[in-house]
């Protein structure tokens, strides 16, 4: 498991893995306009259905109103009415825990530029340090240990909440506050203290390795990424294969990930997603290019806006698909902001594939199982790449 500063899991377990939630962009526009539809709360054989999206939110809303008035929290409040809808990934957020979200989707965040894995053992290794930022400056390399965080132990702990301590609260640890990290290179062990600073991301990497496979790696689809991989896919020469890396994508803006297919497919259909039973639907633009071998590399941490990605390229035959079964996250959430400046994320419908697939809670099925993790595994994609001609 894999995590880095941007999208980490949020400073109250509550969340979940709303960090990961990607159609606000698509569905704002909606709910600002008031169009949902409404539903009928009864089946067709006259069972009780769950409350419609818009009421939900509405119940939400309504909580948060008299924990107010009753000079209680909002935010807890609303936290228990999202428990007690069953909403998986609904989630809460105060009003700088959400502009912390959308600055992430933005591609900003505040943190000390370093991504990390835990071991098998429970321990947390850094994975990448970014250049220019404050664990670059202070020497802090790929392969480092992390044993502890401002005092505090991390051995064992889930990676996304290592990284969110690093990172610290968006309100009382901005950018310029300090966190004193323990470290451990071989045999040497010191203490850092790192100061947080406001970094940008790179979502988007493409390298060209000695044998000539391109590989285009996108982390997540935050804004502009969509137009990145398009961009460096048309810089590419005529008819070379890419390898489209998504593995431990958690997501992003889904309008990103259309763009993104847009590079591979000649308009048509790219999702379908419901909103309050209301069917939609998004399709790619068209002018990309349909006949460069194709292979996406998917694993477990493949989620949302990239599996939406995957399945699309999956079932227009465009790309096979490599690595283990995606994470299996393919539901739509509508922001609504609640009494106190607080925001609600609830789940209003679902995307499917071009083909009808619903991903939520299946995932993507590759088309040859290997394990991701293995760095066999781009051999893998070259050797499928060999074989594969022009594609339709």
């Amino acid at each position: 498991m894999s995590g880095r500063d941007p999208f980490c899991q949020p400073r109250r377990p509550r969340h979940g893995a709303a960090l990961a939630l990607v159609f606000t962009g698509v569905l704002v526009a909606g709910a600002a306009t008031g169009s949902l539809p409404g539903a009928d709360r009864r089946t067709a054989s006259g069972t009780p259905r769950p409350a419609a999206p818009a009421e939900r939110h509405e119940e939400v809303a309504r909580a948060a109103a008299e924990a107010m008035a009753d000079g209680k929290s909002p935010v807890e409040a609303a936290e228990r009415a999202v428990s007690r809808s069953g909403d998986r990934w609904g989630a809460v957020y105060s009003s700088g825990e959400y502009a912390e979200l959308e600055d992430a989707l933005d591609g900003r965040y505040t943190g000390v530029g370093l991504s990390a894995r835990r071991e098998r053992d429970g321990r947390i290794e850094v994975t990448e340090v970014r250049s220019d930022s404050p664990a670059a400056e202070a020497g802090i390399r790929e392969g480092d240990r992390l044993r502890t965080v401002d005092g505090e132990r991390v051995d064992g702990r889930p990676v996304t909440e290592v990284v969110s301590i690093l990172r610290g609260d968006a309100e009382d640890d901005p950018a310029g506050t300090a966190v004193r990290l323990g470290l451990e290179r071989g045999t040497r062990a010191w203490t850092e203290t790192l100061r947080r600073a406001r970094l940008s991301t790179d979502p988007v990497t493409v390298r060209t390795l000695a044998d000539g496979l391109t590989v285009v790696r996108v982390t997540s689809f935050t804004k502009g990424a969509g137009e990145q991989v398009r961009s460096e896919v048309e810089r590419l020469p005529s008819g070379a294969g890419v390898v489209l890396d998504l593995r431990g994508n958690s997501g992003g803006l889904v309008g990103e990930a259309v763009t993104a297919a847009s590079a591979f497919l000649d308009g048509g259909l790219v999702t379908t997603y419901d909103v309050d039973g209301d069917q939609r639907a998004l399709h790619a633009e068209p002018g990309g290019d349909t006949t460069r071998p194709l292979v996406a590399l998917v694993d477990g941490g493949t989620m949302s806006a990239a599996e939406l990605l995957t399945g699309a390229l999956q079932d227009r035959g465009r790309a096979v698909v490599l690595g283990s079964r995606t994470f299996g996250k393919g539901s739509v959430q509508m922001p609504s902001r609640l009494p106190g400046g607080s925001v609600a994320e609830l789940t209003v419908g679902h995307y499917r594939t071009p083909l009808g697939r619903d991903v939520d809670g299946t995932g993507i099925t590759p088309d040859l199982e290997v394990d991701p993790a293995d760095p066999a595994a781009l051999e893998r994609a070259r050797t499928v790449l060999s074989g594969l001609g022009p594609t339709a």
